[in-house]
């Protein structure tokens, strides 16, 4: 590998015990980037950081937190910065989804996954930024879904989590503009990474064929942050069905969303659908 363009500095990544975040965590690592590990599975966490100081001579920290909990935000600035440790790059990629009507879902769970999606993703970003920018110097990287480009029934609390998400951060770029500091939103579209699983959906015969490899989706999300750019769509045919949106109609975005969700995943059957798993986890949906 050629020169390492993160080399000597320090990023940390949310949801990385799988994933989208455990290989965005391994791109970092190429780059020369120590890393701060965060999710729910230490032994996850532990068995990553372990193969990134083995394989690529870094520094791995794990970090254990449960990004649903209203003071972990602060607790993991004050475990980093707080102590002196410098975040030069901070990837807010955990996330998760319900994938049902609005109104079967319930409350607590909307709440939940606001929680994760959007508040402490904002905190964390808010935290961490002006540090970033006392030293002129930083990236952030939050993680969205092309489910922030249409209104999605049966998944519309998170589509809506996830456009908050792209919305925000390309705002937050702009203002950015002459610190030194860049942000850039990942969009990605089906991804083959546990989400599904959180989300109680399944496959339908051949949607896999149309699923991007968590590690590709990393490759992309990385290499365009390094070329400063504001917004990416993983995958050319995803970054072109967001950009044909353009030319149609808004009344038909929603129709849109239902049809490109209803041809990738269903519900699982109720006597398969298992407790859900911990919900900080990575990725974008299916189809979404």
């Amino acid at each position: 590998m050629g020169r390492k363009r993160l080399q000597g500095q320090r990023a940390l990544v949310t949801g990385a015990s799988s994933g989208i975040g455990l290989e965005l965590a391994r791109v970092l690592a190429e780059e020369g980037a120590h890393l701060v590990l965060v999710a729910r599975r230490t032994e996850r966490l532990e068995a990553l950081a372990a193969e990134l100081k083995q394989k690529h001579g870094v520094d791995a920290r794990v970090l254990t937190s449960d990004l649903q909990q209203p003071d972990a935000a602060r607790a993991l600035f004050d475990q980093t910065e707080g102590q002196g440790l410098a975040i030069d790059v901070l990837v807010n990629n955990a996330g998760f989804g319900n994938y049902d009507d609005f109104v079967a879902i319930p409350w607590e769970r909307h709440a939940t996954m606001l929680q994760v999606n959007v508040v402490a993703l904002t905190q964390l970003s808010h935290l961490f930024l002006p540090k970033m920018l006392e030293r002129r110097h930083g990236r952030l990287m939050n993680v969205a879904s092309i489910g922030a480009y249409l209104p999605c029934p049966t998944f519309g609390v998170y589509a809506a989590s996830k456009a908050y998400v792209r919305n925000v951060t390309e705002a937050i770029d702009y203002e950015l503009k002459g610190t030194g500091v860049r942000a850039i939103s990942v969009c990605p579209g089906g991804t083959t990474t546990e989400f599904l699983d959180a989300a109680n959906q399944q496959l339908k015969p051949g949607a896999s064929l149309a699923m991007m490899s968590a590690e590709r989706c990393a490759r992309i999300a990385v290499k365009k942050m390094l070329r400063g750019r504001r917004n990416v769509v993983t995958g050319f045919l995803n970054s072109l069905g967001m950009w044909l949106l353009r030319f149609v109609p808004r009344g038909l975005y929603a129709w849109i969303g239902a049809a490109s969700m209803g041809a990738a995943v269903e519900k699982k059957p109720r006597a398969l659908a298992a407790t859900p798993p911990p919900p900080a986890l990575p990725g974008p949906p299916a189809g979404a």
